[in-house]
């Protein structure tokens, strides 16, 4: 006999766990589904983003940080430190730990809203049914009301560089290297290619990027994307642009790489090779044949504005549908269907989904570029200003970068913002605020910064739209 449920959910990463979590405090009877064995052969909750992506990485670059801050910059402040050691498995155990708080959160929130949590995997069937196999084998049909697709993403794989065990490796392997790599090779110049590349860096590896693109962060405001490969460069980043990967061949312990660049044919010797060209949706064995959900072309779960699937009472959110892949998109959407779900009005606004990549600096935008804004043929005007002027930057030794707003040129209202510096998430956030209530330039111009912060980059940059900034010379107007 089968289970019935108002909602069952299939995923159980930030959007999946979100949304059940969500319908649960609604009232809805709510299971959710996972099959994710962490690596003691534990199933978790959590999906890519708690035990293989946003929170491992973001603990190692906080980690790999204040080595480097220790190594390279305490002498500044007067502190001697000596001579300093990286224990990376110390690292990576203070990581796992990390991991295993949170994913064990999640399983205490499940508890505390009486989501029904089943380990395993769901397929979806005709009429809103869901066949769930547990991990040892045993299969039952779960019935809904509602279901709610949540089943993320997985890293792309490239035939040239196939995956070894410990020698070529996805952005999963370049979490759990037992050592600093002397020569580290990364195939993909995005945000995980940039940020995993930069925790061994900072620890010592040698690092050498392959992009294909010719362009540096070519979705990122350009000013930004420069500013970003002249720093990285400088901390010792090799960044080849253009140079498309054609092949490799493992060694005793080490790779050897093959790209083509503008020059020709070239090769690399690498102790690893991360594997970091962009993530796909997963939905293999998700669907069967007359479940009523279709996929786009690029193998999307199609979905409406408000994540509605082309079968009824089916939803889908997260990585697997269109838009940005992001854990905070996924959850926001995981809500939004709740709330729909309950018979709400709810909306997302997706024109002001933040993006950040978590280098340091951190570079994060939001909104409309410069570049896109020119191609459009909208008006605008622009303001920056640089955290070398800012004073609570210099006291942290940490003033590379700027703040970028644009606003529209007859309305000035906020279209977009790029921030690249240190904190450039929680300054970001700040316009996203600003720009999801329709403020204008001037609003954020006449608001009250703490001083001294970092925020008061904002702040100017707002000010500098309307020729306005005091800490800094502003343009001169156009003549009337």
């Amino acid at each position: 006999m089968s289970k019935k449920f108002d909602v069952v959910v299939i995923g159980g990463g930030p959007g999946g766990y979100v949304a059940a979590i969500r319908c649960a405090q609604l009232g809805f009877e709510t299971a959710c589904i996972d099959k994710w064995l962490n690596k003691d052969g534990k199933a978790v909750f959590g999906g890519t983003c708690l035990n293989v992506g946003c929170i491992p990485s973001k603990a190692l670059l906080d980690s790999s940080h204040k080595y480097h801050e220790a190594k390279d910059n305490f002498d500044i402040h007067g502190i001697q430190v000596g001579d300093i050691s990286m224990d990376v498995s110390a690292m990576l155990k203070r990581k796992d730990q990390i991991v295993k708080n949170l994913t064990m959160g999640v399983a205490t929130l499940f508890k505390a809203n009486g989501v029904k949590a089943f380990e395993g995997t769901g397929k979806l069937l005709a009429g809103k049914k869901v066949e769930f196999t547990n991990h040892a084998g045993t299969v039952e049909v779960l019935e809904a009301e509602h279901v709610i697709i949540a089943t993320g993403s997985v890293p792309v794989n490239i035939p040239p560089a196939p995956l070894t065990d410990g020698i070529i490796v996805d952005s999963s392997g370049a979490l759990e290297f037992p050592e600093v790599p002397k020569r580290l090779g990364v195939i993909g110049a995005g945000v995980i290619g940039l940020e995993l590349g930069s925790v061994w860096g900072r620890l010592g590896a040698e690092v050498v990027v392959l992009e294909a693109q010719d362009k540096f962060l070519h979705l990122v405001d350009q000013a930004v994307a420069k500013e970003a490969q002249k720093l990285f460069t400088k901390q010792g980043m090799d960044i080849r642009l253009g140079a498309r990967v054609t092949g490799s061949k493992i060694g005793s312990n080490d790779v050897t790489v093959t790209y083509q660049d503008a020059e020709g044919e070239k090769t690399e010797k690498f102790d690893k090779l991360i594997v970091a060209v962009g993530r796909r949706p997963y939905t293999e064995a998700l669907l069967a044949g007359d479940a009523g959900v279709n996929l786009d072309e690029r193998g999307f779960i199609h979905v409406d504005e408000s994540c509605q699937t082309d079968a009824p009472g089916v939803w889908a959110i997260g990585d697997v549908v269109r838009g940005p892949m992001l854990a905070h998109k996924a959850s926001e959407e995981g809500v939004m269907v709740a709330e729909r779900i309950a018979g709400h009005k709810a909306q997302l606004n997706y024109d002001v989904i933040p993006s950040v990549i978590y280098t340091h600096p951190e570079i994060a935008w939001v909104g409309r570029t410069e570049e896109q804004l020119k191609a459009d043929g909208e008006p605008y005007n622009v303001g920056m200003f640089p955290f070398a002027a800012n004073g609570r930057a210099m006291a942290a030794n940490d003033t590379d970068g700027f703040v970028k707003i644009i606003a529209h040129a007859e309305t000035d209202r906020i279209l977009g913002a790029s921030v690249i510096g240190p904190s450039a998430g929680d300054l970001c956030q700040q316009v996203v605020v600003a720009m999801e209530f329709g403020s204008s330039a001037e609003d954020m111009g006449m608001m009250v910064f703490s001083h001294p912060t970092l925020s008061e980059v904002v702040h100017e940059a707002a000010l500098s739209v309307n020729n306005a900034a005091i800490h800094k010379a502003n343009r001169k107007p156009k003549k009337k």
